[in-house]
């Protein structure tokens, strides 16, 4: 049996695919970067250790298949599992077996990541991660080749989008007077969490230009949204102004996955139609029915989308908006934003160790590097995103307020204080590669970065002074 001929969208066979390529490469650095640094994070004997976590809060607060077991062997499992399905998807082997094996894999990968975000506390605590989950839960129900492009689901990933771009630009105007006054973007690109390569040279740009970044911005999340609801073509040109903007953010700096993933959502409001026109594809034709047991699985969670956009629609009206939220356990249909405020000067953690025993004012200090944070003023910052580094991320906030770390900072310290093999990778350097420090201290420096002169003399990307 096929479904009505309403429920398939026949125009956006290769913008689902586009979607669901992009998820699933999404999906694999996440796992990867999961794998790759939770052993110090949240491991057995991480910063913040998984099992504690487990002994304090059950399953009903916090849903995750570590609630019935487990080990660091156990999560590099999960990681591995997801990895290996995120790899799948992006091969596009979901696009030939089966229907049912299909959504289950893609089920797969939201159950094995909301189960380690469930449990990761602080290092997970990112409006990314939410978004992650709740586009990868909308992609069980895209459905692959055997299938039409369900035109709900399509409209479930607009609705998403719209929520995170008009959001983020309700928290702008809510949040900070800079973003009124034009004036945030004078900061933003030297103070943000990780600047990546390009970030000194938009910080050097003209202020005017500074200024019309923020009216693109704002024309951007409050103006263009609404188009995504138009018909087409209005619709591809409002997620096609969209792209641009995100792929400008993706230049000016390092925010993990949450400017590719907008990107991803973007893609799947074009139509066919446009792709064929501007790229060299021949787009898959595709089947123009479903299955009727699908369309009422996609119809029944529509329904919830529905019902549970009630908290997002309040928190986006509210003048008390929340930045990023997630209304229940599961990640699902949540409210987003980003900047709400703008901080004017940059001020670093800077971590260090002395292999002198006794302190005095003649002890040698070595600096520790880390990969994405400044540290080294001649070290040009490092474009790392999609991947996350979660240590430095949060030495960011660090620096900010010392609350951020206090759960977990001495704990790093801890570790540096034994050369502990898994935090060093971590690391971009240890400076004491045969015996640990004997002692570990941590000091906040101003950072600015050089002006174009300074920059031609001296080499340097940063300056610094100790606070």
């Amino acid at each position: 049996m096929t479904a009505v001929d309403w429920f398939v969208g026949e125009n956006y066979s290769l913008g689902r695919l586009l979607v669901t390529e992009g998820l699933a490469a999404i999906y694999l650095v996440a796992f990867l970067a999961a794998r790759n640094q939770f052993r110090p994070l949240v491991g057995s004997t991480g910063m913040l250790p998984i099992p504690r976590f487990l002994r304090a809060v059950p399953f009903t607060r916090s849903p995750s298949i570590f609630h019935l077991h487990y080990s660091d062997r156990f999560f590099e499992g999960i990681c591995w599992t997801g990895a290996g399905l995120s790899l799948a998807a992006l091969l596009g082997l979901t696009q030939v077996v089966p229907l049912a094996v299909c959504m289950l894999v893609w089920f797969a990968l939201w159950v094995l990541y909301l189960s380690i975000v469930n449990v990761s506390q602080l290092w997970y605590s990112f409006g990314w991660e939410s978004l992650l989950l709740e586009a990868g839960f909308l992609a069980i129900f895209l459905g692959n080749a055997s299938v039409g492009p369900p035109i709900l689901v399509l409209l479930m990933l607009r609705w998403l989008l719209f929520r995170l771009e008009f959001g983020a630009g309700l928290i702008k105007m809510r949040g900070d007077r800079c973003w009124k006054k034009l004036t945030c973007l004078y900061y933003h690109h030297e103070t943000q969490p990780m600047p990546g390569p390009f970030s000194w040279y938009f910080h050097r740009l003209p202020k005017p230009l500074h200024r019309v970044e923020v009216l693109g911005n704002h024309f951007a999340q409050l103006v263009v949204p609404f188009g995504l609801f138009a018909p087409q073509p209005v619709a591809a040109v409002a997620a096609t102004i969209m792209i641009v903007t995100q792929l400008w953010l993706v230049a000016s700096g390092n925010f993990s996955w949450l400017n590719w993933t907008t990107i991803v959502l973007g893609l799947s409001v074009v139509p066919d139609s446009v792709y064929e026109a501007v790229l060299p594809l021949d787009v898959p034709a595709g089947s123009d029915s479903a299955p009727v047991p699908f369309a009422a699985l996609v119809i029944a969670v529509t329904a919830l989308v529905v019902v549970l956009s009630y908290w997002p629609i309040r928190n986006l009206i509210s003048h008390g908006q929340r930045m990023n939220a997630s209304f229940n356990k599961w990640h699902f249909v949540n409210t987003y934003g980003a900047f709400g405020s703008i901080t004017r000067v940059r001020y670093e953690v800077i971590v260090e160790g002395t292999s002198d025993a006794h302190l005095g004012v003649h002890s040698e200090w070595k600096e520790y590097g880390f990969k994405g944070k400044p540290g080294d003023v001649n070290r040009r910052p490092r474009q790392f995103a999609p991947y996350h580094l979660r240590l430095d991320w949060l030495l960011w906030f660090t620096a900010i307020s010392p609350g951020y770390a206090e759960p977990w900072f001495r704990g790093f310290v801890e570790r540096l204080l034994r050369n502990d093999a898994d935090t060093l990778k971590l690391l971009q350097y240890n400076p004491f590669p045969d015996q640990p420090p004997k002692h570990v201290r941590a000091r906040m420096y101003r950072y600015e970065f050089t002006t174009w002169k300074e920059r031609r003399e001296t080499g340097a990307w940063w300056k610094r002074q100790p606070v």
